[in-house]
């Protein structure tokens, strides 16, 4: 069920969201970390997210393993990705939690490097 309009969601929040595979064959809803700003948010009605995936076991250039994932609302240790999406804010179907300040420095210093930033 989509978000309501009227909920708030800010920076650092984890959401679920139905991903579109990069293939464009699929879809799966799985939780992803929002990362636009509230200045970002100012007139759109998009966001821009993060994937986060349960397979811990590699780490990929822009991807930043989570201390407090379960304080995220996340149910089993997770990465964030370097798979940035920009969705409707309508896709969003609810809020799980939201990541710990150190984590989301650290992912914030993944995606700069990531992206030569």
């Amino acid at each position: 069920m989509p978000m309501p309009p009227t909920t708030s969601f800010s920076r650092g929040d984890v959401v679920l969201v139905n991903f579109v595979f990069s293939s464009q064959e699929g879809v799966k809803r799985r939780p992803a970390l929002l990362v636009s700003s509230a200045t970002y948010h100012q007139g759109r009605q998009e966001v821009i997210l993060v994937a986060i995936t349960s397979n811990v076991h590699r780490l990929l250039p822009g991807d930043t393993a989570l201390v407090g994932w379960q304080k995220a609302g996340l149910l089993r240790p997770s990465t964030v990705t370097g798979v940035l999406r920009t969705v409707k804010t309508t896709a969003l179907a609810r809020r799980l939690g939201a990541v710990p300040s150190p984590d989301l420095r650290a992912v914030e210093a993944s995606l700069r490097l990531a992206l030569a930033l």
